[in-house]
């Protein structure tokens, strides 16, 4: 069996400079929403389909709606809790640790919005291994990453606010 990656997708892939590009024009808000529920649509069914009866993370995604709706309630226990379960998971399948880590990433970009990207590489590992399985050849790992990019910058496009008045600082370290 090949090695898998923890992450899959190319940083300087045109799907990922015009991710970049749009995620730096919205509000810490819209890119937590926008991240949260990205992950709780993709990303969480591939860890239901390994632990069905494991709520914690549909638990700790309403604690962050909750959040975003009310900013007086405590968070960090939150998404310490969601980064503890992905480190947990170190015998799980790699598809369903790649969801964990991609959904306690889309929750840190509460506290982190440079984590608005990151969490979609996690994301396209999960997407790859699930669809893919593990045996596949990278240039096909690669291919669904690629793909998996495309669909989540078709996402923040119909989810992103024009004109956002006060977009997020983001500094990319990359």
């Amino acid at each position: 069996m090949p090695k898998l990656r923890k992450m899959l997708g190319d940083i300087h892939s045109p799907e990922c400079e015009a991710l970049m590009r749009l995620l730096e024009t919205q509000s810490a808000y819209t890119l937590s929403h926008w991240s949260i529920s990205y992950a709780e649509k993709m990303y969480l069914p591939i860890f239901q389909t390994e632990f069905p009866e494991d709520n914690r993370f549909n638990e700790i995604i309403q604690r962050c709606f909750a959040y975003l709706e009310d900013n007086k309630m405590e968070i960090r226990p939150a998404l310490n809790e969601a980064t503890q379960i992905a480190r947990e998971l170190f015998t799980a399948s790699p598809a369903a640790q790649a969801a964990a880590r991609a959904i306690a990433t889309a929750c840190a970009v509460i506290r982190t919005p440079t984590s608005s990207l990151g969490f979609l590489f996690y994301g396209a590992a999960a997407i790859s291994y699930s669809k893919l399985g593990l045996l596949a050849k990278q240039e096909e790992y690669d291919r669904a990453a690629s793909e998996e990019l495309q669909r989540a910058l078709s996402s923040l496009e119909k989810a992103a606010v024009p004109n956002e008045p006060h977009p997020a600082k983001i500094n990319w370290n990359c």
